[in-house]
């Protein structure tokens, strides 16, 4: 069996996310593309993550590519987290990933209005809702969830859910959309705030994207899925291709076969994957640096970071459920975090010294972040405790 070095990882990391200098990418499509799946639940991590990847962006070059151009579509899918993928990709991500998630998100919210007492079938209810909300939209509508529960009288409803300490009252009428834009039925349209807000306008699939996107099958979908993730972060291991997906072992093990993926050994001891031809590494490349930013699709790409991150400062950079805050990342590894200053200048701190030659391109990108977010400062709820200030025990 071929073995896969954690270096070669690290080379082919910096090649095909485009993080390396030498290798960005020559436009946002072609990094959202490289990527597989930007990460969109924070909004500011799409601009972010293609500043890192493609020169010369600015801020409304990529609302441009999201509103006008439409070439980065965001969609509920793995794990239940929003992305931006391409719309090449939204045919097997709402056949597979998407579908699974609106069918889950179905049946809690059908049991939470059964439980509240708002209707005897609530899977019935919540059909009602949605066709309401697409009758309301239109062929071509477009509308703020503020301006929907207006229209919708079911959108107001609001219910108690959850148990114990964690029960609250809230309204339906984004669970409702879940749903729906989880089926593809409604996308997230132009943004009614900033770009580091999220206020969408909800806008359904023809009027956005000009056609409705046709689900694949639901093991193809999967397949199609697991062919990008394999190019853009393989050699990696079942357990990150589960953790990724957000999918049973079961759905994961078929789509590898399905794509005849190749074994190979890392330096872990544990069993890899990649595309079958894909075997060869990189050439090797000069060090480099990147400053990326909360829940970046490289930092999120794996469960098993090892090779990238040391384990000992996994506390510091991401939160109990892996989730990351923003990153340093010095020749492959994560050496810190970066942070911003009250005048909006980012400011890196680190974990690990990289060395004169490490901290010098460090601030340079520093510089180079700062620059693009053009003295706006970001606020961001998975800030880590290393961008807190925070000494952990």
């Amino acid at each position: 069996m071929l073995r896969f070095t954690d270096a070669q990882r690290r080379t082919r990391l910096a090649v095909r996310h485009g993080l390396h200098p030498d290798h960005r990418h020559p436009d946002p499509t072609a990094a959202a593309r490289a990527m597989t799946a930007l990460h969109a639940t924070e909004p500011a991590t799409v601009h972010l993550s293609l500043h890192a990847r493609v020169d010369g962006l600015d801020i409304d070059a990529v609302e441009a590519e999201l509103n006008d151009r439409r070439s980065i579509v965001k969609q509920l899918a793995m794990r239940r987290t929003l992305f931006g993928v391409t719309p090449d990709l939204l045919p097997a991500v709402l056949g597979s990933a998407s579908a699974r998630v609106a069918a889950a998100e179905l049946r809690r919210l059908a049991a939470d209005v059964e439980r509240a007492g708002v209707a005897t079938d609530g899977a019935a209810w919540v059909e009602d809702a949605a066709a309401a909300v697409l009758a309301a939209l239109g062929a071509d509508g477009a509308a703020e969830t503020a301006a929907l529960r207006e229209r919708v009288p079911a959108l107001a409803e609001r219910i108690v859910f959850g148990s114990g300490k964690w029960t609250q009252e809230a309204p339906v009428a984004p669970r409702v959309l879940t749903v729906l834009g989880a089926r593809g039925l409604v996308f997230r349209g132009r943004n009614g705030g900033t770009w580091r807000t999220s206020r969408p306008r909800w806008t359904p699939a023809r009027a956005w994207l000009g056609e409705d996107p046709a689900p694949l099958e639901e093991a193809a979908g999967y397949a199609a899925l697991v062919r990008r993730w394999l190019w853009t972060f393989g050699p990696g291991t079942e357990t990150d291709l589960v953790w990724w997906l957000g999918s049973t072992r079961t759905a994961a093990r078929r789509a590898l076969a399905d794509v005849a993926a190749t074994r190979v050994e890392l330096d872990s001891g544990e069993i890899g994957w990649v595309l079958p031809g894909d075997e060869e590494p990189e050439p090797a490349v000069t060090p480099w640096a990147a400053l990326l930013p909360t829940l970046d699709p490289t930092t999120m790409g794996w469960k098993q970071r090892a090779f990238y991150l040391d384990p000992a400062d996994a506390p510091y950079l991401f939160d109990s459920a892996g989730n990351a805050g923003t990153t340093a990342w010095w020749d492959g590894r994560v050496v810190g975090c970066w942070v911003q200053d009250a005048t909006a200048s980012v400011r890196v701190v680190l974990r690990t010294d990289p060395g004169t030659e490490g901290r010098a391109a460090l601030e340079r990108e520093a510089e180079r972040l700062t620059a693009f977010l053009a003295g706006q400062v970001l606020a961001s709820v998975y800030a880590s405790p290393q961008m807190r200030g925070e000494k952990l025990r």
